[in-house]
């Protein structure tokens, strides 16, 4: 089965993912942070277990799925699965056991004792977040028949965050913003739309350092909005971003046409030929190229979806590629060799 990065979405220019993740905990145990380790291998197993006794309705909603134990993992695979975004940072370094449910496309992730009890997360390619919400929605629905939810009439959702509290919603949109996070203007659109309840930051949601110009735009209001008009309201945001982002890439190409084709053109010719690589030089390099696909400045036969391959260049993921651990210069080598491979051929 494809994964949902395989392929692209609507806006496709700009857009590569729409991210819904909805907060709960549960009345039966304590909050996360303060479970014992014994409450927490009970909490896993009995989510575990109560999910596969509703495994017909819930796979109607989110397709196929099976339960990896975060818990007995080692650190390798753990990366692997931040890097292509189904668990968190914080699920990956947790010390008392966890879990992660996922489908085989990797569209859904049910993460189980993170800072909270579960984190429904459901992602899409393109600018999709009510699809997802929906998605999300339908899997909470059916969860709540089984597990009473932490909820109080007037906050709503109780999570152990207070940022959390009220609809426990997380909406963020993964952008590529190459020609405008190469200028001074994003730091201007960061500061505006904090105004409006919405955060700018990296590519995993870590400060505002970008990776390959991709940033996460993302609601911080949970409480005294609706989702729909959350979603709304960022949706609104996203908009903007890409019509500036594409109106500065016109500028940039009819301004100096000549920089940006021969900048193109290098960056592919490394990629084609290098023979040991970084990750970070790696994605500066295929961010480039991007740039060149969606600007019409090279073009190819087949369509190539960059963010997969940008994935597969990450550390962790590289390893299970090669199907066992390396060290740097290995795993230097063994990236120059994979995008040597997997470059799509220029018409």
């Amino acid at each position: 089965m494809p994964k949902w990065y395989e392929e692209q979405g609507n806006e496709s220019d700009v857009v590569i993912s729409s991210r819904i993740r909805l907060a709960r905990n549960f009345v039966k145990y304590p909050f996360s942070p303060k479970l014992s380790s014994e409450q927490a291998e009970l909490l896993c197993e009995e989510l575990h277990n109560r999910i596969d006794d509703n495994k017909a309705a819930l796979e109607e909603v989110m397709g196929k799925y099976y339960y990896y134990s975060v818990s007995k993992a080692n650190d390798i695979e753990k990366q692997a699965l931040v890097e292509r975004h189904i668990i968190s940072n914080k699920l990956a370094r947790k010390n008392q056991h966890a879990g992660v449910i996922m489908t085989e496309d990797e569209s859904v992730s049910l993460m189980l004792n993170e800072d909270d009890h579960i984190r429904i997360q459901v992602i899409q390619n393109g600018l999709n977040l009510l699809p997802a919400l929906e998605k999300a929605n339908a899997i909470d629905d059916i969860i709540s028949e089984f597990m009473q939810y932490a909820y109080d009439d007037k906050l709503g959702y109780l999570t152990s965050s207070p940022t959390n509290v009220g609809t426990g919603l997380r909406a963020s949109v993964m952008v590529y913003l190459p020609a405008l996070g190469s200028s001074d203007k994003l730091e201007k659109i960061i500061e505006e739309v904090n105004k409006y309840g919405v955060s700018i930051r990296g590519m995993y949601g870590e400060g505002n350092k970008s990776v390959a110009y991709i940033y996460q735009v993302s609601n911080m209001k949970t409480l005294g909005m609706s989702e729909v008009d959350t979603l709304e309201n960022l949706t609104t945001i996203v908009e903007q971003i890409i019509k500036q982002e594409r109106k500065r890439r016109e500028y940039l190409l009819d301004t100096n046409f000549d920089k940006y084709e021969d900048q193109v053109y290098r960056s592919y010719g490394v990629l084609r030929y290098a023979k040991q690589i970084t990750t970070a030089d790696a994605m500066t390099l295929l961010a480039q190229i991007k740039f060149g696909f969606d600007s019409k400045i090279i073009t190819s036969k087949e369509k190539t979806s960059f963010y997969k391959i940008m994935m597969a260049i990450q550390p962790a993921n590289l390893q299970k590629i090669l199907g066992k651990n390396a060290g740097t210069k290995e795993r230097e080598k063994a990236r120059a060799a994979f995008l040597n491979k997997n470059l799509p051929e220029l018409v």
